[in-house]
């Protein structure tokens, strides 16, 4: 017998799905670490590791989300997830600069492939807007032509990162003398050192499986939550089941930031946006009603064209690397948190 989510009353609803981001948060906590392990043990490199692994697995919740919400047919809380996660995950480095000390958090990265993963993400956000304002088609088996698009993009975009990870034709100059980030891997594996390769990857992807089935219950508790509420379905997946989503990289990525692990924090965040215009095609694939991008509503494309600045005015720190701040956070963080908000009464008047 399968639970009728929309039938319980509204507090059942709320506390499940409570329940749900509580279990996200504990096993996003440990992804970080067995991510390092990763790193550490194979020739990848933590940025990469970051990028594909880490990425992926604390982006189960928005997986997960996206196909139930598609599959139930509320295609607009799917979309929404999709593009209010990325300007929520991107506002998370605002937090972890706060928890990495009184220094700018992109004064201390050093890494040009960060900048090539936050440009590929603009591009692929400028290519969903497109999609959305052009109108999409049919194509093969009634799927999406922009949806396979941007598919196919996010695959190129990991080969084009994994081929310039290993040879990055210029670093900055002048960075400031920093060795917490082998510090911080020291830390992170602490306790692992008698684990075998094959007990890191089995409890890697353990921890990706918890996320992926609390992730499900998050989806179907915020969709009951939608109509409950009143709210609609666009706005609780661009705030409420975006927040509720984004716990592993809220952890995961303040976890990294607070042990040092800069470049591994930032790398997760814009990995795990990266992935996310992607999912328009699995989404289609389940929604069976019409390409998933008419479902791209205002709400949406703001999300969208949000995202496309907070990524940018990081990128503009992470290439200027002053090391101003106010508030015990860098310009850039602090301009984020101002856009993000902004974008939260937005979503508020377009409900």
């Amino acid at each position: 017998m399968v639970l009728d989510i929309q039938s319980l009353p509204v507090w059942l609803n709320i506390a499940l799905f409570l329940l749900a981001a509580a279990i996200v948060w504990a096993a996003g906590t440990r992804l970080a670490r067995y991510a390092d392990l990763i790193s550490e043990r194979t020739s990848l490199g933590r940025a990469f590791v970051g990028l594909v692994f880490l990425a992926a697995a604390t982006s189960a919740p928005e997986i997960a989300t996206t196909l139930t919400g598609a599959a139930i047919g509320n295609a607009p809380l799917a979309v929404n997830n999709i593009f209010g996660g990325i300007v929520l995950q991107t506002a998370i480095l605002a937090i972890a600069d706060r928890v990495s000390g009184s220094d700018a958090l992109t004064h201390f990265i050093g890494k040009s492939v960060l900048l090539l993963q936050g440009l590929l993400l603009v591009v692929l956000l400028a290519v969903a807007l497109a999609g959305s304002g052009a109108g999409d088609v049919h194509g093969p088996l009634g799927l999406g032509v922009w949806p396979a698009l941007l598919f196919a993009l996010y695959f190129l975009s990991l080969y084009l990162l994994r081929r310039y990870q290993g040879e990055e034709r210029w670093k900055p100059v002048d960075m400031p003398e920093d060795t917490s980030s082998d510090q911080a891997s020291e830390k992170m594996r602490e306790g692992y050192d008698d684990w075998s390769n094959r007990r890191v990857y089995f409890a890697f992807g353990a921890g990706g499986l918890v996320v992926l089935v609390a992730g499900t219950a998050i989806a179907r508790t915020g969709d009951a939550l939608a109509g409950q509420t009143g709210l609609g379905g666009s706005f609780v997946g661009a705030t409420l089941v975006a927040l509720a989503t984004s716990l592993p990289e809220v952890s995961t990525t303040v976890a990294a930031a607070r042990l040092g692990a800069y470049s591994l924090a930032v790398s997760n965040i814009f990995g795990s946006n990266l992935l996310m215009p992607a999912l328009l095609f699995p989404a289609d694939l389940v929604d069976r009603s019409g390409p998933v991008t008419h479902a791209m509503d205002a709400s949406a494309s703001l999300g969208a064209a949000t995202g496309i600045v907070v990524t940018a005015i990081y990128l503009v720190g992470i290439i200027e690397r002053r090391d101003r701040s106010v508030a015990g956070i860098g310009l850039d963080s602090a301009a984020v948190v101002i856009v993000y908000l902004g974008s939260l009464v937005g979503l508020y008047l377009l409900r």
